[in-house]
C-alpha cells in the first residue's frame, strides 16, 4: 500500500525520479527493486498462518520458555500481548508440554522449559495460536 501511495522511496526511484529526503526518513532505508513488497507479503502471510498452522513453534528451538514464545508471537503478529492472557491461551489449547528442565539464564528465577506437542497436529486440523483471543497489553 505504501508503494502504491508513492510514500516509500522505491516508488519514486522506479519511476526514475529522486526520492524526497522527508519520505525516506519516515519509511526507513530504501530496499533494492521490489524487495520491500516481497518482505511485506511474507510478513502478512506469516501473520495469517499463525492462526491455523504451528508456524510459531516451527521458528522456536526444541525447548523454550513461555516468555520466549510470547516475544516471538509479538514480533510476528506486531501486537503486544498481555502476559497472563497469552499463557492462559497456550494452556487452554494444550499446545505445549513441560520438559521438566529449567532455563537458568533468565536473570531471575529459573523459567520452566516447554516444547511443542506434535500430537496437536493430529488432534485438530488447525493447531495455530489464535492471537485475537488475547487483549493487547497496556504499556505506557
Amino acid at each position: 500500500m505504501l508503494y502504491e501511495a508513492d510514500i516509500v522511496p522505491e516508488a519514486a526511484s522506479d519511476r526514475g525520479d529522486e526520492a524526497p529526503a522527508t519520505e525516506s526518513s519516515l519509511t526507513g532505508v530504501p530496499m533494492f527493486s521490489d524487495h520491500r513488497r516481497i518482505l511485506a507479503t511474507a510478513i502478512s502471510r506469516i501473520r495469517a498462518k499463525i492462526k491455523y498452522r504451528p508456524v510459531l513453534f516451527e521458528l522456536m528451538p526444541p525447548s523454550f520458555t513461555l516468555l520466549q514464545l510470547q516475544r516471538t508471537a509479538e514480533a510476528l503478529s506486531g501486537i503486544s500481548l498481555h502476559k497472563q492472557n497469552f499463557r492462559r491461551l497456550i494452556a487452554q489449547q494444550s499446545l505445549v508440554e513441560e520438559t521438566g528442565e529449567f532455563a537458568a539464564d533468565t536473570g531471575g528465577r529459573p523459567a520452566k522449559l516447554v516444547r511443542f506437542r506434535k500430537e496437536v497436529t493430529l488432534e485438530r486440523p488447525a493447531p495455530g495460536v489464535r492471537l485475537k483471543a488475547t487483549r493487547r497489553a497496556a504499556y505506557p
